[in-house]
């Protein structure tokens, strides 16, 4: 079996295990030396040349075209949150419509936004964790002659549930408003089609997809443009200043060409290995609460309701059993405040209180989720007593 003393069950929707074949890339195009490349010198020109690769594969893995003059761009960030931002507030738009799912880095600026006077409206979601389309079109129609920018997350970071995109791009596109998406809990794993897509923008991170951490990007469509968040330089077309960091950019590329070419048999490990935590759990206590359940959801990700018990103590529990897990967005983690995801989907007091996030990954194996579940249950039915 599985030591004791072995990680199990790894928050994998928090961050994912760098993939052994990027790791062996970084080193590479570090060893490459000194790389800027805005730089006009051989060594320049080679730093140049990692990133457009990379660019390429991006692309290639995201169905668009990115090598076209006056076409779509990818502005690399240092994260998916600085992706989020730059987009937000650097779009013109004086009006805002905003999920109430979205990730703290959605919800932080929309509430700056408000403070700086521009109008944010919030979309409700319904039990199961999808955007009420319903809602969504009498907002985009109130004022719809006003500059406005939509921002719907694909994939939700706590339940999985995926969002109806295609019907919200549309909505959008009707109303004349610009539609940006937080992508980064889907990206290399689910099918994207950028350039045939209604989108204007969307952001995503590496170290979702077995990337290494410290990279992110935003991509543009044909004619989008926006003001730069930051000044100082003018890489990227000054949208955002600073040196690129070559060898990250490259084991982005790296990595998210593997998990395009790998993404139906990982997408059938992962939703399997998903299926059965949950069944065996849901086996041995019925009463348990599987979120989102009834909507598409990405194969990676379970938040499960473990009614009677207190999360925060089943926290503390299965870390001491060396089971990583959440009890929402690692991004607030720190004070581990009730999900507000489970709030706007108008879960039970109990069910918000009692909620565990797990996820997989390619890397995972039936015998750590047999283990997992062993220990979870060991856990919750003390803790529920």
């Amino acid at each position: 079996g599985v030591p004791s003393g072995t990680e199990l069950s790894r928050d994998n929707a928090a961050t994912t295990q760098l993939d052994p074949l990027v790791l062996q890339r970084l080193p590479a195009a570090m060893a490459e030396g000194p790389c800027n490349p805005s730089s006009l010198h051989r060594r320049g020109r080679s730093a140049r040349q990692l990133v457009e690769t990379a660019t390429d594969q991006i692309g290639n893995c995201l169905g668009t075209a990115l090598d076209l003059p006056g076409g779509a761009r990818m502005i690399y960030t240092g994260s998916g949150t600085e992706a989020n931002n730059l987009i937000l507030r650097g779009l013109t738009a004086s009006r805002f419509i905003l999920s109430k799912i979205e990730h703290p880095s959605v919800l932080a600026v929309g509430k700056w936004l408000e403070i700086q006077g521009k109008k944010v409206d919030w979309v409700q979601v319904n039990r199961s964790g999808e955007v009420c389309l319903e809602n969504l079109s009498e907002l985009l129609k109130h004022d719809s002659r006003e500059p406005t920018l939509g921002s719907i997350m694909w994939a939700n970071n706590e339940t999985g549930v995926i969002q109806p995109i295609d019907e919200v791009a549309l909505l959008c596109r009707q109303n004349n408003a610009k539609f940006h998406v937080d992508a980064t809990q889907c990206v290399g794993k689910i099918p994207i089609q950028l350039d045939t897509s209604c989108l204007s923008s969307i952001s995503f991170s590496a170290h979702k997809f077995h990337g290494p951490p410290g990279v992110g990007a935003l991509w543009l469509a044909p004619g989008e443009s926006l003001e730069p968040i930051m000044f100082g330089g003018e890489q990227q077309l000054e949208s955002r200043p600073g040196t690129e960091p070559v060898a990250l950019i490259s084991g982005m590329g790296e990595a998210i060409d593997i998990a395009c070419k790998n993404m139906p048999q990982t997408d059938s490990h992962c939703k399997s290995l998903r299926n059965h935590l949950e069944n065996s759990l849901l086996k041995c206590f019925s009463s348990l609460v599987i979120q989102g359940i009834d909507s598409p959801r990405i194969s990676s990700t379970s938040c499960v309701s473990f009614l009677g018990a207190d999360r925060q103590a089943m926290l503390m529990a299965l870390d001491l059993e060396n089971i990583a897990c959440s009890s929402g967005s690692a991004c607030s983690s720190g004070s581990s405040p009730p999900s507000h995801v489970l709030q706007a989907m108008r879960c039970s007091e109990e069910e918000i209180q009692s909620s565990i996030r797990f996820a997989v990954s390619k890397f995972s194996t039936r015998e750590e989720i047999d283990i997992a579940v062993e220990r979870i249950s060991r856990v919750y039915s003390r803790l529920r007593r």
